[in-house]
This record gives C-alpha cells, sequence and structure tokens, in this order.
C-alpha cells in the first residue's frame, strides 16, 4: 500500500512542477513514505533523516536545500515528535492527508513554515486524486480499501490509519480498467483488511469482495487478480467460493494467523481461534485444491508460554505454508498489549523465533522443490538481472527467470520449472502452450500446502 500511496504522491506534484528523481542529491523534495507496524520500521526513519540532514546542510555553500517531508504512519503517529527529533523536516503528513500534497509544498515554499497535518478528513481522499500517470506496468497495486475496524491489540493501524473506508465498486473498476489501457495484465488489490470490503454497487446495494472480484473478472485483458492482507474473520463463503470458480483469481493467499494458541488469540483480540482459521483453510482447498498460503506470525506475545508456543508450531505442521513472515513481538506505544504484564524474555522471543522460521523455511524449500518438473503459467514483468534474461511470477508469486527474449514481457507463458533457489525458481519456456498440472498440489507427508 506504500507503494501505492508513493506513486499517488508523484502523481500530485507533477502539476506544479515536479518529476520523480532517482537520488536524494540533487533533488527539490525527498519525501520518506515510511510503516510503523514495528518499532524497527520506525527507528529507520530516524536514522534515514539523520542521513539526509546534510543535504539541508548544502545551501550554507550556496546550494539550494531540498524540502523534506515525511508521510505515512509514522508520521500519523509521532507528528510534531518528528519535527522536534529533526528541526530540519519541513513537511509531515498522513496517509489520509496526503491528497493535500501539493497545497502544502506551495505553502511551505511561501510561508517557511513547517507543517505537521494528520487529521483525519471527513472526504473520501479518493475523491481528490488525480488520474493515475501511464506507467506501462505489467503487475500493478490498487488500493480498494483503508482503516481497520478489528483493534487488534498488538497493532497501531486504526490509530495511525483510521476506520475502515471501502471505495465504491464503481470507482475501482474505472481505476481497473484505466490500468488494463496502460498495459497492466494483472491487479492486486489493497487494504489493511482488504476482504472486510464493502462498496456501492454499481446499481445499488452493497457488494463484498467476493463479487467485486467477479466483476472485475469481466474486464478483457485482466488475466491475474491478487488481493492483500486479509483477514481470517472476513472470508466468507462468496469470496471463498470464488477461489475455485474465477480463473483470473490466482491460487495464493496471504491469510495472518498470528498464533496457533487460542489463548493469545484471544489476547491477540484475533476474533478467530485455531480451530476457525483450519475450518477456513480447509473450505478453501475444497473449493481450490491448489491454492498455496502465505501467513503472518508473531512469537513472544505478552503471556505465550511453551505450550502456547508449542499450538503455534502444531498448526504450521498441519497446515503447511508455501511462504510465511514471522517476527517477535514487538511494543507499541499506545497499543493495549504494550501495557500488558507478563512480558516475553528477549532471549526466549529469539529462541522461539529461531525454532519457528526453521520449520517455516523447510516448508518453503519443500514447496519450491515441488515445482521442479512441472509446468506453470508465468506472466512476464521485465528485464532480469541477467543480459537476455526476463523474469515473471507464477501463479504462486514466486519469481520465475528464463532466458528469452523482451518480448515476452506482458505475456502470459507456459515455463517447464528447471531449477529452483532460496525464492526463486528458474525454467524454460515451452514452444508449445501446455496445461498447468496441479497433481502435486494436495497436502504433502510434509505437510506442505497448495
Amino acid at each position: 500500500m506504500n507503494a501505492y500511496d508513493s506513486d499517488r504522491m508523484a502523481d500530485l506534484l507533477v502539476p506544479i512542477g515536479y518529476e520523480v528523481s532517482q537520488a536524494p542529491d540533487g533533488a527539490d523534495m525527498i519525501i520518506l513514505n515510511t510503516c510503523h507496524i514495528r518499532e524497527k520500521a520506525a527507528e529507520k526513519v530516524y536514522s534515514e533523516l539523520g542521513r539526509l540532514a546534510p543535504l539541508k546542510a548544502d545551501v550554507i555553500a550556496g546550494h539550494k536545500a531540498p524540502l523534506i517531508a515525511v508521510a505515512g504512519c509514522v508520521a500519523q503517529a509521532e507528528g510534531q515528535q518528528i519535527l522536534e527529533r529533526a528541526p530540519y523536516v519541513d513537511l509531515v503528513f498522513g496517509p489520509q492527508t496526503y491528497h493535500r500534497l501539493p497545497e502544502m509544498v506551495e505553502s511551505v515554499l511561501r510561508t517557511g513554515k513547517r507543517i505537521v497535518d494528520t487529521d483525519f478528513p471527513a472526504d473520501d481522499k479518493f475523491d481528490f486524486l488525480p488520474e493515475e500517470r501511464s506507467s506501462g506496468d505489467v503487475s500493478r497495486f490498487l488500493t480498494i480499501q483503508e482503516g481497520c475496524d478489528r483493534f487488534c491489540t498488538f497493532c497501531v493501524v486504526p490509530y495511525t490509519r483510521g476506520a475502515e473506508q471501502s471505495r465504491s465498486a464503481q470507482s475501482i473498476a474505472a481505476d481497473a480498467k484505466a490500468m488494463v489501457s496502460d498495459g497492466a495484465r494483472e491487479i492486486t488489490l489493497l487494504g489493511q483488511n482488504v476482504n472486510a470490503w464493502h462498496g456501492d454497487a454499481p446499481s445499488g446495494g452493497e457488494w463484498r469482495l467476493g463479487r467485486l472480484i467477479r466483476h472485475l473478472a469481466e474486464i478483457a485483458g485482466l488475466d491475474r487478480i491478487r488481493y492483500t492482507t486479509s483477514h481470517p474473520s472476513d472470508m466468507d463463503d462468496e469470496l471463498i467460493s470464488a477461489h475455485g470458480d474465477v480463473p483470473q483469481l490466482m491460487p495464493f493467499l496471504h491469510l495472518p494467523v498470528q498464533s496457533g494458541s487460542d489463548k493469545i488469540l484471544a489476547a491477540m483480540n484475533r476474533r478467530h481461534n485455531a480451530k476457525d482459521y483450519r475450518r477456513t483453510i480447509d473450505k478453501l482447498r475444497h473449493h481450490c485444491p491448489e491454492i498455496a498460503l502465505s501467513s503472518d506470525f508473531i512469537v513472544g506475545f505478552p503471556g505465550e508460554e511453551d505450550s502456547d508456543f508449542a499450538k503455534t508450531l502444531g498448526l504450521v505442521t498441519e497446515i503447511g505454508f508455501a511462504q510465511s513472515y514471522s517476527f517477535k513481538y514487538s511494543a507499541r506505544a499506545g497499543t493495549p498489549a504494550a501495557d500488558q504484564g507478563r512480558q516475553v524474555d528477549e532471549d526466549v522471543k529469539n529462541e522461539r523465533l529461531a525454532g519457528l522460521q526453521q520449520l517455516l523455511r523447510a516448508q518453503q524449500d519443500s514447496f519450491l522443490q515441488t515445482q521442479l518438473g512441472m509446468t506453470v503459467d508465468v506472466l512476464f514483468e521485465g528485464a532480469g538481472k541477467r543480459r537476455g534474461q526476463v523474469v515473471g511470477r507464477s501463479p504462486f508469486m514466486h519469481p520465475v527467470h528464463v532466458e528469452a527474449p523482451d518480448r515476452l514481457v506482458g505475456s502470459v507463458r507456459s515455463v517447464r520449472i528447471q531449477k529452483c533457489f532460496a525464492n526463486s525458481l528458474r525454467g524454460e519456456v515451452q514452444t508449445i502452450s501446455a496445461p498447468v498440472s496441479t497433481e502435486h498440489l494436495g497436502p504433502s507427508a510434509e505437510g506442505i500446502c497448495a
């Protein structure tokens, strides 16, 4: 979502004379678009600001000093504190106010006064954004929903992104059609809690995400649809069945579970338990046997005991994940969990994280190995690192490299997988289109999903 927001900020600045620069040196303005989900991400903002500070000092040597802005969730959460810690920052604005960026820039240039804008406007910012500039990118992001009403006790998103807001189906479809006309073959629908989307339907009433996906699948030239990130409690039957009914909806789903312990899930205010999660996965695999899963895990949440962690390992082993993200619990100021007692010792967190990541890495490696010798459809997105190489993505999100001409970019081709690496695959384009085999995609003896 930050990548999408950054692109829209660039769109907003074009009419007042700015264009994207490839490096901070010599730039007229530098915007740090920030994430506040973990403490490390937030601290990186101040580290980066420290590196930018000398660019402001250049004005003494007769050079024009750039405007420096901090956008996104750290800006929303810390506001005035950023100006106090980094007095050379000119602009601080949250993710709900970046549509006012041109006005803020012109005000700073005119008055020299620094600005902090972290309001939550009543108006939908999407109503004020200009049309996207042509990029010609094969794969595009499209924000359809922002904010979250779930209030997980470890998460800052409801405080930095605000309450859930869903765009209308009509506005989403219009943006999607424009992207396809500009060369997009794949669109990833974005939201903090994307499957909570419930927008106005074109002919009245309200749709949920499953119905929206079916509608977007009717757009000629849109070959692939993805969505992220989802909450298990919002995986309704209409959305689950779309995974089996809509060929354009890719068989890969990121569905964070966070823990396998019901006690910890309740303390997190996740509003689902491990049995609910397993039941959802069973339904998904019933409708789409080849689906591959990704998830998020937090270890060392306050009150987590060895038995709770063992339940997480058990759930991972039982379900199997093709890809996952795992982290130590990071206390975020202002969230309920930060004030809870029974904080877990840091050494214990490290030990548990290492054990979980070892299991998840083994599952990812095993899933990649199952791809060897298989023929998969690959959407080619651009040139590879080596001369004469192009790279695309499989239905399961893996990068796939092949030796082939650039003219394949933008096309979907059948590729026979010949080699796998830690996070990617290498293959050979098939001259004769071959069907994609899914025989390997049931749960294996190692618990690897498809």
